[in-house]
């Protein structure tokens, strides 16, 4: 399943489509901060995308993404895959994003509302926190 998707993703070239969507949105965005944009947004579509399907499934579907969006730009794609890993790993909005959250879900007398608020204000601070620390840690280096 998961090569098969990542094979349908790259060679229909749907992740070329939606990488290059990605960049030409920024297009109104001063182009010496369109890199750290790119990643608020990869980060993004990846928190939200973890949280209705596995985290591996996640980071198959948007690596393919993240490289086509930094070749538009002309980036070293590093930085964009560390913030899929990490959007990927975080699912903390809804029980059914990871297995060890569904499974706590009734046995502990959990709403759905319950993940939704405890698990967005945290979301929401990593993705921040990440966008930050990301770029100090793989800089927006341009390819040779």
């Amino acid at each position: 399943m998961s090569d098969s998707a990542r094979y349908c993703i790259q060679s229909s070239g749907t992740a070329i489509l939606i990488g290059n969507t990605m960049v030409n949105l920024l297009q109104f965005v001063p182009e010496y901060q369109q890199a750290i944009f790119l990643l608020a947004m990869i980060y993004l579509v990846a928190m939200i995308l973890t949280e209705v399907s596995s985290n591996a499934a996640t980071a198959i579907i948007m690596t393919p993404i993240a490289l086509a969006a930094s070749a538009k730009l002309g980036l070293d794609p590093r930085p964009f895959i560390f913030a899929i890993c990490f959007a990927a790993s975080a699912s903390f909005i809804t029980p059914i994003g990871y297995q060890t959250n569904l499974m706590v879900y009734g046995p502990g007398g959990y709403k759905f509302s319950d993940y939704i608020r405890v698990g967005l204000p945290l979301s929401i601070t990593l993705w921040v926190m990440a966008v930050i620390l990301i770029p100090m840690l793989w800089p927006f280096t341009p390819l040779p």
